[in-house]
């Protein structure tokens, strides 16, 4: 195993490098520079010391994205403990469950989170400590409600003159494979997991971010925290990466809307932008297609003299849509919408689109906008092996396995799970089932634990249907499900639309049954739809934005 240094360390550089640069604003709130960081670690520091918490002790987070969040996460993994970071979106019976399978002794909770939440179903928890302004909703221990009464007074004591550079001192001591936090899976097909992540992981995600990114992304340059930061893809490359460059990270602490996004783009600037699909999807969806999905706009198009100048003037109002500042969208998380995907082709975007999952935390695949492959996720990440476990991979579609410094530990108190997922030569195996052409750029067919079988036992992967379905007239989006021997689409249509041209229910269900016609005519026998039933909500969804498939079978 090459050399990796203390991750804590590498914290502990960024602090002292960039003490008086601006580090974290909560979007329209407050700005921590990096000294202002170091201080309130520090008097996280002081409580967990004088409540008894002790390293390698876990301590759970769960509430939007602030700096106040931020700080309570540096300060566990500094302080030497373990965080348990759990996504604002779980409902409080989640909650309940994942603190209590971490065995967390606190929990840092934001105020909405706060609010719905059940402390007496969290017996074990010494103590419930609010992310805003660190006081304490609940307290269980004498220890912790003096150390929280008492805390300016005993950092006063240790610190009796003013707080400086020199100060700053973290645990170091870590091994790189030594359990940084754990990380419950959002999934879609039932209770989560908790996935150990060791230290060696969050260094080599942050490696190989410097490697793609290094020459881009510099001190104080400016980023948008859009994802939670409770997930691995939002934590390490719109937090720890930006964080141990000295960059300038704003956190969008309000519901992150397509309105609040282009707003903040705009006035932000970033210099790179971390997304799922469905953030970029809507925004050239509302913003863009309907500039230029019409007659004229399509006969510019198709002459060949004038398109190319007509495509780098999209490509420049695209461009602005996002900022106008970044050098690179980086897109995962979930599959991208393949009508999207080539019209940035198209006009010659900076996008890619990469691939990981929360047990190689998170990066598995990737390729630089200039070389990425439309259609594909990239080739193997820095630090990571991939390879395709079928008899042909560059065209029979097997499972993708990973192997590296990235991948997991392990599930948390979970063995069984662990030896089904990492096989004894330490590939990981994904559930995703793909292929790779020579050069070694993977292109996802779907999930296998997703895939249905066909009449004669063909497989067929319902997230390919459901891409061209979802580029079809009125559909916002889809599902493919199996009733018996027939495969029925569960639709979500554009009401707003449909309500601005006066159509009826009717009328909706006769554009569903045309799109019906369409897409049975690109699918192949056995994968035909016998009906598209109109869903009226919109489909319930992980963090990560993925629909919650089980939900509808």
């Amino acid at each position: 195993m090459k050399e990796i240094p203390s991750f804590n360390e590498l914290i502990e550089k960024s602090i002292i490098s960039h003490w008086d640069r601006d580090a974290l604003t909560d979007y329209k709130g407050q700005t921590l520079q990096y000294h202002d960081v170091a201080r309130k670690i520090e008097k996280v520091h002081i409580l967990f010391e004088n409540s008894g918490i002790q390293r390698g002790d876990k301590i759970a987070l769960c509430g939007r994205n602030s700096s106040q969040w931020a700080v309570a996460f540096l300060a566990t993994l500094t302080y030497g403990a373990i965080a348990v970071p759990i996504l604002h979106e779980f409902m409080p019976d989640q909650v309940h469950n994942i603190v209590n399978h971490s065995d967390a002794r606190l929990l840092f909770a934001g105020d909405h989170v706060c609010g719905s939440i059940d402390p007496q179903q969290m017996p074990g928890l010494e103590g419930i400590i609010r992310s805003t302004d660190f006081s304490l909703l609940i307290s269980r221990t004498d220890k912790l409600t003096y150390a929280r009464e008492h805390l300016n007074e005993l950092y006063g004591k240790k610190f009796p003159k003013y707080f400086r550079k020199e100060h700053v001192s973290y645990y170091r001591e870590q091994s790189p494979d030594e359990m940084a936090l754990i990380n419950y899976t959002s999934g879609t097909t039932g209770f989560s997991k908790g996935v150990m992540i060791p230290y060696r992981a969050l260094w080599s995600n942050f490696d190989f971010a410097c490697s793609v990114m290094g020459n881009e992304v510099k001190e104080g340059d400016n980023i948008i925290s859009i994802l939670p930061m409770a997930h691995m893809y939002g934590m390490a490359f719109e937090f720890i990466y930006e964080f141990l460059r000295g960059c300038h990270v704003y956190y969008l602490n309000r519901i992150p809307s397509p309105a609040i996004i282009a707003q903040a783009f705009a006035e932000v600037k970033p210099r790179i932008i971390i997304a799922v699909p469905l953030v970029i999807e809507k925004i050239i969806r509302k913003k863009v297609f309907p500039k230029i999905q019409n007659n004229r706009m399509r006969l510019l198009l198709q002459m060949p003299v004038i398109s190319q100048r007509i495509r780098e003037m999209i490509c420049k109002e695209v461009v602005k849509a996002f900022g106008g500042n970044f050098f690179e969208i980086i897109i995962g998380g979930a599959a991208f919408n393949q009508e999207v995907e080539q019209f940035l082709h198209r006009i010659s975007f900076p996008y890619t689109v990469g691939y990981g999952a929360t047990e190689c935390a998170p990066i598995i695949c990737y390729a630089d906008w200039r070389e990425f492959v439309p259609g594909s996720c990239g080739r193997a990440a820095k630090n990571m092996e991939v390879r395709i476990d079928s008899p042909d991979p560059q065209n029979v579609p097997g499972e993708i396995l990973a192997r590296g410094l990235n991948v997991m530990l392990g599930y948390y108190k979970n063995e069984d799970a662990t030896r089904e997922t990492i096989d004894a030569q330490g590939w990981y195996h994904t559930g995703d089932l793909g292929t790779m052409d020579r050069e070694g750029n993977v292109f996802i067919n779907g999930r296998s634990k997703n895939m249905l079988l066909g009449p004669n036992g063909q497989n067929i992967y319902p997230e390919e249907i459901e891409d061209k379905l979802n580029s079809m007239t009125m559909v916002l989006e889809s599902i493919v499900v199996q009733r018996d021997t027939k495969l029925v689409a569960l639709v979500h249509p554009d009401f707003d639309e449909a309500k601005s041209m006066n159509f009826s229910r009717e009328d909706l269900q006769d554009v569903m049954n045309q799109n019906l016609t369409g897409l049975n005519q690109q699918l192949p026998a056995y994968e035909k739809i016998s009906e598209i039933v109109i869903h009226d909500e919109e489909f319930q969804k992980t963090p990560k934005k993925s629909i919650k498939r089980y939900l509808y079978k």
